[in-house]
Protein backbone atom coordinates (compact mmCIF):
# COMPACT_ATOMS: atom_id res chain seq x y z
CA UNK A 1 0.00 0.00 0.00
CA UNK A 2 1.21 3.65 -0.71
CA UNK A 3 0.72 7.01 1.14
CA UNK A 4 1.80 10.36 0.75
CA UNK A 5 3.92 11.58 3.36
CA UNK A 6 5.57 15.18 2.58
CA UNK A 7 4.56 14.81 -0.91
CA UNK A 8 6.54 11.55 -1.29
CA UNK A 9 5.26 8.15 -1.62
CA UNK A 10 5.89 5.87 0.75
CA UNK A 11 5.50 2.14 1.54
CA UNK A 12 3.73 0.83 4.03
CA UNK A 13 2.73 -2.11 5.20
CA UNK A 14 -1.14 -3.08 5.89
CA UNK A 15 -1.38 -5.16 8.99
CA UNK A 16 -3.27 -3.38 12.30
CA UNK A 17 -0.09 -1.72 13.40
CA UNK A 18 -0.99 2.06 13.50
CA UNK A 19 1.56 3.76 11.16
CA UNK A 20 1.32 7.18 13.10
CA UNK A 21 1.88 7.46 17.11
CA UNK A 22 2.14 10.84 19.36
CA UNK A 23 5.45 11.80 19.98
CA UNK A 24 3.65 13.88 23.31
CA UNK A 25 4.03 17.10 21.33
CA UNK A 26 0.68 17.16 19.89
CA UNK A 27 2.68 16.16 16.28
CA UNK A 28 2.55 12.73 14.77
CA UNK A 29 5.30 10.93 13.27
CA UNK A 30 5.45 7.75 10.89
CA UNK A 31 6.66 4.95 13.40
CA UNK A 32 10.61 4.28 12.76
CA UNK A 33 10.08 0.82 11.29
CA UNK A 34 8.36 2.54 8.11
CA UNK A 35 10.98 4.73 7.66
CA UNK A 36 13.70 2.05 7.85
CA UNK A 37 14.12 2.02 4.43
CA UNK A 38 14.46 5.95 3.60
CA UNK A 39 17.97 7.31 3.77
CA UNK A 40 19.02 8.47 7.01
CA UNK A 41 18.97 12.13 6.16
CA UNK A 42 15.34 11.57 4.71
CA UNK A 43 14.51 10.10 7.99
CA UNK A 44 16.17 12.78 10.40
CA UNK A 45 14.58 15.45 8.43
CA UNK A 46 11.17 14.77 8.61
CA UNK A 47 11.56 13.82 12.80
CA UNK A 48 12.87 16.88 13.13
CA UNK A 49 10.13 18.73 11.87
CA UNK A 50 7.72 16.60 12.79
CA UNK A 51 8.87 16.24 16.57
CA UNK A 52 10.78 19.49 17.30
CA UNK A 53 8.90 22.13 15.08
CA UNK A 54 11.92 22.19 12.44
CA UNK A 55 11.48 24.05 9.42
CA UNK A 56 12.18 21.98 6.76
CA UNK A 57 15.68 24.56 5.86
CA UNK A 58 16.59 23.73 9.36
CA UNK A 59 15.99 20.57 9.50
CA UNK A 60 18.24 19.57 6.03
CA UNK A 61 21.05 21.66 7.95
CA UNK A 62 21.12 20.11 10.98
CA UNK A 63 21.02 16.91 9.21
CA UNK A 64 23.68 17.83 6.96
CA UNK A 65 25.87 17.30 10.01
CA UNK A 66 25.39 14.01 11.07
CA UNK A 67 27.23 11.16 9.16
CA UNK A 68 24.73 8.45 10.14
CA UNK A 69 21.63 7.64 11.90
CA UNK A 70 22.43 4.39 14.14
CA UNK A 71 18.87 3.33 14.74
CA UNK A 72 15.24 5.50 13.93
CA UNK A 73 14.28 4.48 17.74
CA UNK A 74 16.95 6.43 19.14
CA UNK A 75 15.32 9.69 18.78
CA UNK A 76 12.46 9.08 20.90
CA UNK A 77 14.74 7.70 23.78
CA UNK A 78 16.38 11.34 23.92
CA UNK A 79 13.49 13.36 23.13
CA UNK A 80 11.91 11.37 25.99
CA UNK A 81 15.20 11.85 28.30
CA UNK A 82 15.43 15.62 27.72
CA UNK A 83 11.85 16.47 28.79
CA UNK A 84 12.31 14.38 31.48
CA UNK A 85 15.40 16.84 32.63
CA UNK A 86 12.78 19.54 32.49
CA UNK A 87 13.50 20.84 29.11
CA UNK A 88 11.13 22.25 26.96
CA UNK A 89 10.27 21.87 23.34
CA UNK A 90 12.01 25.43 22.21
CA UNK A 91 14.96 24.49 24.78
CA UNK A 92 15.21 20.61 23.19
CA UNK A 93 15.23 22.41 19.60
CA UNK A 94 18.07 24.70 20.40
CA UNK A 95 20.37 22.19 21.76
CA UNK A 96 19.68 19.05 18.96
CA UNK A 97 19.57 21.94 16.47
CA UNK A 98 23.17 22.74 17.34
CA UNK A 99 24.31 19.03 18.49
CA UNK A 100 21.96 16.64 16.00
CA UNK A 101 23.92 13.88 16.79
CA UNK A 102 22.80 13.95 20.26
CA UNK A 103 19.56 12.41 19.26
CA UNK A 104 21.51 9.01 18.37
CA UNK A 105 23.32 9.09 21.62
CA UNK A 106 23.28 6.11 24.52
CA UNK A 107 20.61 7.56 26.79
CA UNK A 108 22.04 5.53 29.62
CA UNK A 109 25.42 5.13 29.28
CA UNK A 110 26.51 8.80 27.26
CA UNK A 111 23.51 11.46 28.31
CA UNK A 112 22.31 10.20 32.03
CA UNK A 113 25.57 10.50 33.65
CA UNK A 114 26.98 13.81 32.24
CA UNK A 115 23.94 15.43 32.22
CA UNK A 116 23.60 14.41 35.95
CA UNK A 117 26.93 15.77 36.49
CA UNK A 118 26.60 19.12 35.04
CA UNK A 119 22.55 19.41 36.77
CA UNK A 120 24.88 18.60 40.22
CA UNK A 121 26.76 21.79 39.64
CA UNK A 122 23.90 23.83 39.30
CA UNK A 123 23.16 23.98 35.12
CA UNK A 124 19.38 23.51 34.25
CA UNK A 125 17.44 24.98 32.15
CA UNK A 126 18.53 27.11 29.43
CA UNK A 127 21.93 27.66 30.71
CA UNK A 128 22.30 23.63 30.38
CA UNK A 129 20.80 23.91 26.79
CA UNK A 130 23.78 26.97 25.98
CA UNK A 131 26.11 24.91 27.47
CA UNK A 132 25.77 22.13 25.39
CA UNK A 133 24.97 23.70 22.31
CA UNK A 134 28.16 26.03 21.80
CA UNK A 135 30.28 22.64 23.08
CA UNK A 136 28.97 20.00 20.93
CA UNK A 137 32.31 17.61 22.24
CA UNK A 138 30.77 17.33 25.34
CA UNK A 139 28.67 14.28 23.91
CA UNK A 140 31.54 12.81 23.24
CA UNK A 141 34.45 13.85 25.54
CA UNK A 142 35.04 11.29 28.61
CA UNK A 143 32.93 11.84 31.39
CA UNK A 144 36.12 10.42 33.98
CA UNK A 145 39.11 11.65 31.32
CA UNK A 146 38.17 15.30 30.80
CA UNK A 147 35.19 16.93 32.42
CA UNK A 148 34.90 15.43 35.82
CA UNK A 149 38.84 16.45 36.11
CA UNK A 150 38.10 19.69 35.19
CA UNK A 151 35.37 20.27 37.40
CA UNK A 152 37.82 19.16 40.13
CA UNK A 153 40.19 21.71 39.12
CA UNK A 154 38.02 24.39 38.74
CA UNK A 155 36.28 23.87 42.24
CA UNK A 156 39.74 23.74 43.76
CA UNK A 157 41.05 27.05 41.88
CA UNK A 158 37.35 29.05 42.30
CA UNK A 159 36.31 27.85 45.73
CA UNK A 160 32.31 27.06 44.95
CA UNK A 161 29.97 25.41 42.37
CA UNK A 162 28.35 28.88 41.73
CA UNK A 163 31.51 30.04 40.16
CA UNK A 164 32.67 26.92 38.22
CA UNK A 165 28.99 27.43 36.43
CA UNK A 166 30.38 31.19 35.69
CA UNK A 167 33.23 29.97 34.11
CA UNK A 168 31.42 26.99 31.91
CA UNK A 169 28.67 29.59 30.62
CA UNK A 170 31.22 32.14 29.65
CA UNK A 171 33.67 29.33 28.23
CA UNK A 172 31.71 25.70 27.87
CA UNK A 173 35.11 24.38 26.21
CA UNK A 174 36.20 24.19 29.65
CA UNK A 175 34.73 21.00 29.37
CA UNK A 176 35.82 19.04 26.72
CA UNK A 177 39.82 19.11 25.46
CA UNK A 178 41.64 18.00 28.20
CA UNK A 179 41.78 21.52 29.39
CA UNK A 180 42.66 20.21 33.22
CA UNK A 181 46.02 19.31 32.12
CA UNK A 182 46.95 22.96 30.10
CA UNK A 183 45.03 24.76 33.02
CA UNK A 184 47.37 23.06 35.67
CA UNK A 185 50.18 24.37 34.06
CA UNK A 186 48.86 27.69 33.11
CA UNK A 187 47.52 28.83 36.65
CA UNK A 188 51.40 27.05 37.87
CA UNK A 189 53.01 29.69 35.23
CA UNK A 190 50.55 32.29 37.05
CA UNK A 191 51.56 31.71 40.69
CA UNK A 192 55.03 31.50 39.27
CA UNK A 193 54.74 34.64 38.06
CA UNK A 194 53.35 35.81 41.38
CA UNK A 195 49.87 36.52 40.98
CA UNK A 196 48.26 35.91 44.10
CA UNK A 197 45.22 33.28 44.15
CA UNK A 198 42.56 35.88 44.27
CA UNK A 199 43.47 37.64 41.66
CA UNK A 200 44.00 34.17 39.33
CA UNK A 201 40.52 33.34 40.95
CA UNK A 202 39.03 36.93 39.58
CA UNK A 203 40.93 36.18 36.11
CA UNK A 204 39.66 32.78 35.74
CA UNK A 205 35.95 34.02 36.06
CA UNK A 206 36.23 37.03 33.95
CA UNK A 207 37.94 35.16 30.79
CA UNK A 208 38.14 31.75 31.61
CA UNK A 209 39.26 30.77 27.91
CA UNK A 210 42.59 32.83 28.28
CA UNK A 211 43.61 29.48 30.98
CA UNK A 212 42.70 27.26 28.70
CA UNK A 213 45.46 28.23 25.85
CA UNK A 214 48.47 27.01 25.33
CA UNK A 215 51.36 26.98 27.84
CA UNK A 216 53.92 28.48 25.55
CA UNK A 217 50.84 31.43 24.45
CA UNK A 218 50.62 32.38 28.30
CA UNK A 219 53.91 32.39 29.00
CA UNK A 220 54.79 34.53 26.10
CA UNK A 221 52.26 36.89 27.20
CA UNK A 222 53.55 36.84 30.61
CA UNK A 223 57.17 37.87 29.48
CA UNK A 224 55.67 40.54 27.32
CA UNK A 225 53.91 42.25 29.88
CA UNK A 226 56.88 42.49 32.32
CA UNK A 227 59.95 42.94 29.55
CA UNK A 228 57.77 44.82 27.07
CA UNK A 229 55.19 46.80 28.50
CA UNK A 230 57.99 47.25 31.81
CA UNK A 231 55.23 46.07 34.10
CA UNK A 232 56.85 44.67 37.22
CA UNK A 233 55.20 41.39 38.49
CA UNK A 234 54.39 42.71 41.74
CA UNK A 235 51.88 46.01 40.51
CA UNK A 236 48.65 45.52 40.83
CA UNK A 237 48.74 46.17 36.62
CA UNK A 238 50.27 43.42 35.75
CA UNK A 239 47.26 40.28 35.49
CA UNK A 240 45.46 43.22 34.25
CA UNK A 241 48.40 43.78 31.39
CA UNK A 242 48.13 40.21 31.01
CA UNK A 243 44.04 40.29 30.69
CA UNK A 244 44.17 42.75 27.82
CA UNK A 245 47.15 41.52 26.15
CA UNK A 246 45.02 37.70 26.16
CA UNK A 247 41.95 39.59 23.61
CA UNK A 248 44.54 41.71 21.44
CA UNK A 249 46.10 40.68 18.12
CA UNK A 250 49.66 42.40 17.69
CA UNK A 251 48.34 44.02 14.87
CA UNK A 252 45.46 45.74 16.77
CA UNK A 253 47.83 47.01 19.13
CA UNK A 254 49.66 48.14 16.13
CA UNK A 255 46.65 49.92 15.04
CA UNK A 256 45.85 51.67 18.38
CA UNK A 257 49.73 52.88 19.03
CA UNK A 258 49.47 54.43 15.86
CA UNK A 259 46.39 56.24 16.83
CA UNK A 260 47.76 57.60 20.06
CA UNK A 261 51.26 58.34 18.10
CA UNK A 262 49.12 60.78 15.69
CA UNK A 263 48.07 63.02 18.95
CA UNK A 264 51.85 63.59 19.72
CA UNK A 265 51.97 60.95 21.82
CA UNK A 266 55.54 58.68 22.71
CA UNK A 267 56.15 55.15 23.22
CA UNK A 268 57.45 56.22 26.50
CA UNK A 269 53.85 57.80 27.27
CA UNK A 270 51.48 54.79 25.94
CA UNK A 271 53.78 52.67 27.97
CA UNK A 272 53.65 54.84 31.18
CA UNK A 273 49.90 54.74 30.60
CA UNK A 274 49.61 51.09 30.34
CA UNK A 275 51.19 50.46 33.32
CA UNK A 276 48.82 52.67 35.10
CA UNK A 277 45.81 51.50 33.49
CA UNK A 278 45.63 48.70 30.82
CA UNK A 279 42.75 48.53 29.90
CA UNK A 280 43.20 51.92 28.06
CA UNK A 281 44.68 49.66 25.20
CA UNK A 282 41.63 47.54 25.39
CA UNK A 283 39.78 50.11 24.29
CA UNK A 284 38.41 49.99 20.94
CA UNK A 285 40.31 51.98 18.19
CA UNK A 286 37.08 54.58 17.76
CA UNK A 287 36.71 55.17 21.51
CA UNK A 288 40.45 55.90 21.38
CA UNK A 289 39.92 58.36 18.54
CA UNK A 290 37.45 59.88 20.05
CA UNK A 291 38.64 60.67 23.50
CA UNK A 292 41.60 61.63 22.63
CA UNK A 293 40.17 64.12 19.94
CA UNK A 294 38.04 65.50 22.35
CA UNK A 295 40.28 65.87 25.40
CA UNK A 296 43.23 67.00 23.67
CA UNK A 297 41.81 68.70 20.16
CA UNK A 298 38.87 70.28 21.93
CA UNK A 299 39.63 70.74 25.51
CA UNK A 300 43.42 71.17 25.05
CA UNK A 301 44.43 68.51 27.46
CA UNK A 302 47.99 67.68 27.13
CA UNK A 303 49.45 64.38 26.77
CA UNK A 304 51.29 64.20 30.28
CA UNK A 305 47.90 65.11 31.74
CA UNK A 306 46.35 62.23 30.39
CA UNK A 307 48.72 59.63 30.94
CA UNK A 308 48.60 61.05 34.51
CA UNK A 309 45.03 60.04 34.76
CA UNK A 310 43.91 57.53 32.20
CA UNK A 311 40.83 56.82 33.73
CA UNK A 312 39.64 60.25 32.01
CA UNK A 313 40.10 57.92 28.78
CA UNK A 314 37.62 54.95 29.93
CA UNK A 315 35.26 56.92 31.38
CA UNK A 316 31.61 56.69 29.13
CA UNK A 317 31.60 60.28 26.42
CA UNK A 318 27.88 59.62 25.47
CA UNK A 319 26.68 58.91 29.48
CA UNK A 320 29.25 60.50 31.71
CA UNK A 321 32.24 62.64 30.12
CA UNK A 322 29.65 65.00 27.49
CA UNK A 323 26.86 65.26 29.67
CA UNK A 324 28.92 66.61 32.60
CA UNK A 325 30.74 68.61 30.38
CA UNK A 326 27.25 70.39 29.51
CA UNK A 327 26.49 71.26 32.69
CA UNK A 328 29.73 72.94 33.21
CA UNK A 329 29.39 75.09 30.38
CA UNK A 330 25.66 75.84 30.94
CA UNK A 331 26.72 77.06 35.16
CA UNK A 332 29.99 78.83 33.13
CA UNK A 333 27.98 80.76 30.88
CA UNK A 334 25.50 81.80 33.48
CA UNK A 335 28.13 82.83 35.35
CA UNK A 336 27.59 81.30 38.72
CA UNK A 337 29.69 80.61 41.16
CA UNK A 338 30.30 77.01 41.02
CA UNK A 339 32.75 74.03 42.47
CA UNK A 340 36.38 74.78 40.50
CA UNK A 341 37.22 70.84 40.79
CA UNK A 342 39.87 69.74 38.17
CA UNK A 343 38.57 67.66 35.62
CA UNK A 344 39.54 63.93 36.65
CA UNK A 345 37.77 64.66 39.92
CA UNK A 346 34.60 65.75 38.01
CA UNK A 347 33.92 62.73 35.97
CA UNK A 348 35.04 60.64 38.95
CA UNK A 349 32.23 61.69 40.92
CA UNK A 350 29.39 59.51 41.68
CA UNK A 351 26.37 60.78 39.49
CA UNK A 352 24.55 61.62 42.95
CA UNK A 353 27.73 63.56 44.07
CA UNK A 354 27.87 65.16 40.76
CA UNK A 355 24.39 66.26 40.44
CA UNK A 356 24.65 67.43 44.68
CA UNK A 357 27.56 69.61 43.76
CA UNK A 358 26.84 71.02 40.55
CA UNK A 359 22.68 70.16 40.02
CA UNK A 360 20.53 70.77 43.03
CA UNK A 361 22.47 74.12 44.20
CA UNK A 362 20.82 75.83 41.17
CA UNK A 363 17.63 73.96 40.07
CA UNK A 364 15.49 77.36 41.61
CA UNK A 365 17.63 79.26 39.28
CA UNK A 366 18.74 77.47 36.02
CA UNK A 367 15.71 74.79 36.30
CA UNK A 368 16.64 73.39 32.74
CA UNK A 369 19.50 71.57 34.56
CA UNK A 370 17.10 69.94 36.92
CA UNK A 371 14.18 68.94 35.22
CA UNK A 372 15.91 66.02 33.21
CA UNK A 373 17.06 64.74 36.47
CA UNK A 374 13.97 64.79 38.92
CA UNK A 375 13.46 61.34 38.56
CA UNK A 376 16.84 60.09 39.40
CA UNK A 377 17.23 62.92 42.65
CA UNK A 378 13.55 62.12 43.68
CA UNK A 379 13.51 60.62 47.16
Amino acid sequence: MLIRFRGKAVAICTNNTSIFHCNGFGFYTLRSQYLHSSTPTHFLVNYLVDSLGFSEKEAILASSKVTSCKTPKNPDLVIDFLKQTGLDKTQMKKMVSAVPKLLFSDVSKTLKPKFKCLMDLGLSGSDLVNVVAKDSQIIERGLDTHIRPTIDLLRRTLGSDENIVKAIKRFPWLLTFGAHHIMETNLLLLKNSGVPDLRVKKLLLRIPRCIAQKPQWVKGLLHRVENEFRVPRDSPSFLYGFQVLTSQKNSTLDRKFGIFKSFGWSDDDILEMFRKLPFCVGLSEDRIQKALNLFMNELGFETAYLVSHPAILVFSLEKRVIPRLQVLKILDEKKVERRKLDLYYVLSLTELKFIDYFVMPYKDQIPELYEPLKKTVAP
